[in-house]
């Protein structure tokens, strides 16, 4: 099922735009029609590189300059842009309408607050067609030019919802027909075991710290991923994308 689509009209309560940049983000950026452009630049290569009807006419820059405009260590492949904020994104854009019964996968993030794993699960839930992502709104990266970038245009494509309660957020959908399924690494089920048709909402928490009690509480069940070798748990990037892989072979 594709992602759902914003409901346009609802701005962010702040509209400071934000820089965003390497290829793969500022090109999603600029595809994306519910985005605003104020500046582009980029390095000649760079530009040459970019289609002109998609785009509008960079700003040549040296890298050098880019490199000074955006955070220490940004890889920023020679193109950076200033774009206004997504528009703010309810649980209820992403629930449908009522009675509908449409098979689909929403992942729910317990305080994950890494910027960079939430890029990259972003981008894995673009690869595999959830319907959108929910966070909770203090305990979450901005959405800043970090995540987009790890997101590789992922993040202009699959709705990210904040809200302010996540235990209720899971009550509501277990209200509107979504099975919870919470990843905890001692859980009493296998995850390739469990049958993940229909509508689910795939829990995972942060590293080290794993799923809050009130969280897990709220889980209709509870699933590891086995794993062995040298190392004891997964990254929480790498354990959304083994949770949306299963779902998607099993749709």
């Amino acid at each position: 099922m594709p992602p759902a689509k914003r409901k346009r009209g609802k701005r962010p309560t702040s509209t400071d735009p934000t820089w965003l940049y390497g290829l793969h983000a500022v090109t999603a950026a600029l595809a994306n029609p519910e985005r605003r452009c104020r500046r582009l630049v980029a390095t000649e290569e760079a530009a040459a590189a970019l289609d002109p009807a998609a785009a509008p006419r960079p700003e040549i820059w040296p890298r050098a300059e880019i490199d000074r405009l955006l955070p220490p260590g940004a890889v920023h492949q020679g193109l950076a842009g200033s774009f206004d904020p997504l528009p703010v994104i309810q649980l209820d854009d992403l629930l449908g309408q009522p009675g509908d019964k449409r098979p689909c996968a929403i992942l729910v993030l317990d305080q994950v607050t890494d910027p960079r794993n939430v890029g990259a699960i972003l981008r894995s839930a673009a690869a595999f067609g959830c319907r959108g992502i929910v966070v909770q709104d203090r305990h979450s990266p901005p959405s800043s030019g970090v995540l987009f970038k790890a997101a590789s245009g992922g993040g202009e494509t699959v709705p990210l919802a904040r809200v302010t309660n996540l235990a209720r957020a899971i009550d509501d959908l277990k209200g509107a027909g979504f099975w919870t399924i919470g990843f905890d690494a001692d859980g009493p089920e296998v995850l390739s075991e469990v049958d993940l048709g229909g509508r689910v909402a795939l829990v995972l928490g942060a590293e080290g710290r794993g799923l809050r009690r009130l969280t897990r509480d709220r889980c209709d069940r509870l699933v590891k991923i086995p794993i062995g070798g040298a190392v004891s748990s997964l990254n929480v990037a790498a354990a959304a994308a083994i949770a949306l892989y299963e779902w998607a072979r099993a749709k």
